[in-house]
């Protein structure tokens, strides 16, 4: 798995486990992802789904793919835009929890968050089947509106993508609480 050393140079590295006896498991199943975080002025470009959460565009890397490769992929794919530049990693989140599948594993979810520029105009997404389903949309939103609406679904307690919402909205926090400086 592919770490990285220079943490001071990251926005954020952060871990979400709400059961740190997990931490003890010696069998786990690492997944890795990357997001792209692209901000114009106040606004970021977000992947919205019908359950009204935002997203940062971003997934699983295919095989023999690098992280600038899938993240470029990902962000054309979910949002129909172009990656002109992939700048710099500025961000990581470790996820920790119970392997849905095995009862004595433990899933490890490492999302790489990188700044990006893309171009201006936008074309149709591709999406998968599952995207489709939650209905996946590009939109340029003010990013403290993103983390009020994020936060609001949580505070609901909406089951079925709190997962990633949760991760989303610490990423978007940090990001920010950066740009506010």
């Amino acid at each position: 798995s592919m770490s990285v050393n220079a943490d001071s140079l990251l926005l954020f590295n952060l871990e979400i486990c709400d059961d740190k006896k997990l931490l003890e498991f010696k069998n786990s199943f690492n997944r890795v992802a990357v997001r792209g975080v692209i901000i114009k002025g106040d606004n970021i470009l977000l992947v919205r789904s019908n359950r009204g959460d935002y997203k940062f565009p971003g997934g699983g890397l295919n095989k023999g793919e690098n992280h600038n490769e899938a993240v470029i992929r990902e962000v054309n794919e979910e949002t129909g835009y172009k990656v002109a530049e992939v700048l710099e990693l500025i961000g990581q989140i470790r996820e920790v929890s119970k392997d849905k599948f095995e009862s004595e594993r433990v899933f490890i979810m490492d999302s790489y968050y990188y700044k990006c520029e893309v171009l201006d105009e936008v074309s149709n997404q591709s999406l998968d089947s599952y995207e489709k389903e939650l209905g996946f949309i590009g939109e340029w939103v003010n990013i403290k509106k993103a983390i009020d609406n994020n936060e609001e679904i949580l505070a609901n307690g909406n089951p079925d993508n709190i997962d990633w919402i949760r991760r989303e909205t610490l990423a978007l926090k940090n990001i920010y609480r950066d740009i506010e400086k």
